[in-house]
């Protein structure tokens, strides 16, 4: 059955890359192979020998506190399923609800046309000069804000300063590799780099010291070389404001920014989960925002007989936001989750891994094939996978590698990492056409970025 499940994904995942050749959405396949892959692991329940333990990143065998698997009966397996299940579920809901609440708040900024204010600080019309710009504000805002909300803020920018797709899907694809090298030296800017964090193998403070160079290396290289290449040479127009510049627009943004930022503080006092924090966020704009609404409704509409109640339900911005979100990259970031998370369970990721580790391959060498892995299969799993591998204590430069790896491996392919699958349902982004164009740039940046990280670990660490 495990063959049976591993074959689900490759034809599942086959089917991803190739969706504008079967003119089939991408989140199609990618909820097939989810619930296809659950359903045979279901089915052949009594038949597996491993089972991977998630809570305690081990597998069950009778150690680590975990039960023996091979010695469950049918009842007891299917009560083990349904809790690995709701688990992952759980977990990646934890991350959807989040990516849902970040792309409302921009949303309700972009209602109030927010982001002009930024724009507005952009002076520029040479596409070199442009490029330089937005990746290192990707770099330094994925740090802040995460690398998903990053990529999300800076290509609804980019909207209103590249009007032609062709000509921004370039844009799009370096602010990829800058978000995900912004945020792997973030202990917030990524969500393996969090969860390292918060299971106790890396602090803030060595994170930073660390990979900041490295991630930077990774930013920079890239970039440089991208802007001797023809797309980014000459100069663009910036189509002209639509409409009047809202007054409200600038304290939205920045109180919208802010309060995303909001989110890791909230975390750190509460110890909630991140989602909730970034629940409370949206609350606070969206109520703010509606009441900017009520107001300015009110005071243009007297002697207005319309329905107020029908009235206010479509001038609603937090209406309007939740009608913009990408809905289909969300149910694609569930499905691909999802389906790995089927894998996890059964042990062969982490089977893979102590294979690997037990052939006597070098331990940086192992690193940055995950790192490669991680552009294929979600990094999320695979470090969740490498944290029962490793037994290295707090802040291990293996920890570090492993932050840098899958943060910014992911690059390489676009839906290697969450801000490239956000970016290509933004933006229509081809699977190919990013691997030719952009996948390139990506490699260069992340063999530049380790190979920094290697000498600095060998020499001055």
């Amino acid at each position: 059955m495990e063959t049976i499940i591993l074959i689900i994904f490759i034809l599942g995942y086959l089917a991803i890359t190739l969706e504008h050749n079967l003119k089939v959405d991408k989140l199609v396949p990618a909820l097939l192979m989810m619930a296809l892959a659950w359903a045979c692991v279901a089915i052949g329940i009594d038949g597996f020998e491993t089972w991977f333990d998630s809570a305690n990143h081990s597998l069950m065998n009778g150690t680590h506190g975990t039960e023996n698997f091979t010695s469950l009966g049918h009842e007891d397996r299917m009560g083990i399923m349904e809790s690995t299940l709701l688990h992952h579920f759980g977990k990646t809901c934890e991350i959807l609800i989040f990516l849902i609440g970040a792309m409302t708040i921009v949303e309700i900024i972009d209602h109030f046309n927010g982001f002009s204010t930024i724009k507005r600080y952009i002076k520029t019309n040479k596409k070199s000069t442009l490029l330089w710009i937005m990746s290192i504000l990707a770099f330094i805002l994925s740090a802040i804000i995460d690398n998903l909300t990053a990529t999300i803020v800076l290509i609804t920018i980019l909207r209103k300063i590249i009007p032609s797709n062709k000509d921004r899907i370039w844009f799009a694809g370096m602010i990829i590799i800058a978000a995900n090298a912004g945020g792997a030296w973030s202990p917030i800017g990524d969500v393996t780099t969090t969860m390292l964090w918060i299971g106790d193998k890396v602090s803030t403070l060595k994170l930073i010291e660390y990979l900041i160079l490295p991630s930077l290396i990774c930013m920079i290289i890239p970039t440089l070389i991208a802007s001797y290449l023809k797309p980014f040479s000459g100069n663009f127009e910036s189509p002209p404001n639509e409409g009047e510049d809202n007054s409200k627009g600038p304290l939205m943004l920045y109180l919208g920014l802010s309060l995303i930022v909001f989110v890791p503080v909230f975390k750190t006092i509460t110890h909630l989960p991140p989602y909730v924090g970034m629940m409370l966020s949206l609350s606070i704009v969206a109520l703010v925002a509606e009441l900017i609404t009520a107001r300015q409704f009110s005071m243009s509409s007297i002697g207005d007989e319309l329905s107020s109640q029908e009235a206010g339900h479509h001038k609603s911005p937090t209406f309007g936001a939740l009608s913009k979100i990408e809905m289909p990259s969300i149910l694609f970031f569930l499905g691909i989750l999802m389906t790995v998370a089927a894998l996890e369970s059964l042990g062969m990721i982490y089977i893979f891994g102590n294979d690997v580790m037990q052939s006597g391959m070098n331990l940086d060498v192992f690193v940055m094939l995950l790192g490669g892995g991680s552009a294929v299969i979600d990094n999320v799993p695979l470090v969740a996978a490498s944290m029962g591998m490793f037994q290295e204590p707090l802040d291990s430069t293996v920890w570090h590698f492993i932050a840098y790896a899958a943060g910014t491996g992911g690059s390489m392919l676009i839906i290697g990492s969450a801000a490239g699958v956000v970016a290509m349902g933004m933006e229509k982004i081809s699977f190919f056409w990013y691997l030719r164009k952009i996948g390139w740039l990506a490699l260069i940046g992340y063999l530049a970025g380790a190979g920094v990280f290697i000498l600095f670990e060998k020499f001055l660490i």
